[in-house]
């Protein structure tokens, strides 16, 4: 797979590589033309690696062994990132990296599928962090992101779009969608917007009162 240093730093977003189920090489090859840093975590690098990705920063606890002399030997140079915090997750330490170097924005891929309790903990960083860089995380089937503020998209009739609450969410107005909300909650476990669509061609307009939601844009 090609180099994706094209775009200058700190313009796009940079590109994190978790340990989950991977997408396919279509998806990651757009998401790396636009992504002039990408940052992988931890047990990831041996799935990465043979796909010949140029791997700007390697980051993880690295607590069951690497032979780094091997990774470095194949990814030269490279940043290697030690962070033994047990309290948190490779991508909370992650984003918090990306963070601290002043990117705005990040792309998330192979954070889904595999291990469930991993996937669900990963998709809440998504609003955990949402104040503080954008992020997107994105799948074969599925784009999520947070909502931040008031949230306006165009789309094609008949789009599927679901809004998962994560807790509660209250306050919840939309239009352009089949199944519009008029100031409503929405709870996980219990209500949630699941599978609703656009309703014609046009915009999307999303805004709730309080709570964290995510939006999905899915497809099949």
């Amino acid at each position: 797979m090609s180099s994706h240093h094209i775009v200058r730093e700190k313009q796009e977003p940079a590109l994190i590589i978790a340990n989950g189920e991977a997408c396919s090489e279509e998806l990651l090859g757009q998401l790396l033309e636009w992504s002039p840093y990408v940052l992988v975590l931890d047990h990831a690098i041996h799935r990465v690696l043979p796909l010949g990705i140029k791997i700007d920063a390697w980051l993880g606890d690295f607590d069951h062994g690497h032979d780094f002399e091997a990774v470095l030997a194949q990814q030269h140079p490279l940043e290697i990132i030690h962070t033994p915090d047990q309290d948190k997750t490779d991508l909370n330490k992650a984003i918090e990296f990306l963070i601290e170097r002043g990117f705005p924005a990040a792309n998330i891929v192979w954070a889904t599928g595999r291990r469930a309790d991993h996937a669900i903990t990963n998709l809440t960083d998504l609003v955990r962090y949402k104040d503080q860089i954008r992020l997107v995380m994105l799948d074969d089937h599925s784009k999520i992101f947070p909502l931040r503020g008031t949230f306006e998209k165009w789309y094609a009739a008949g789009t599927p779009l679901s809004l998962i609450p994560v807790g509660t969410v209250q306050g919840i107005v939309t239009s352009g969608l089949k199944y519009n909300l008029h100031h409503e909650t929405l709870t996980l476990g219990y209500r949630t917007g699941s599978s609703n669509e656009v309703a014609a061609d046009g915009f999307v307009r999303i805004t709730a009162h309080t709570g964290d939601l995510l939006i999905m844009e899915c497809w099949d």
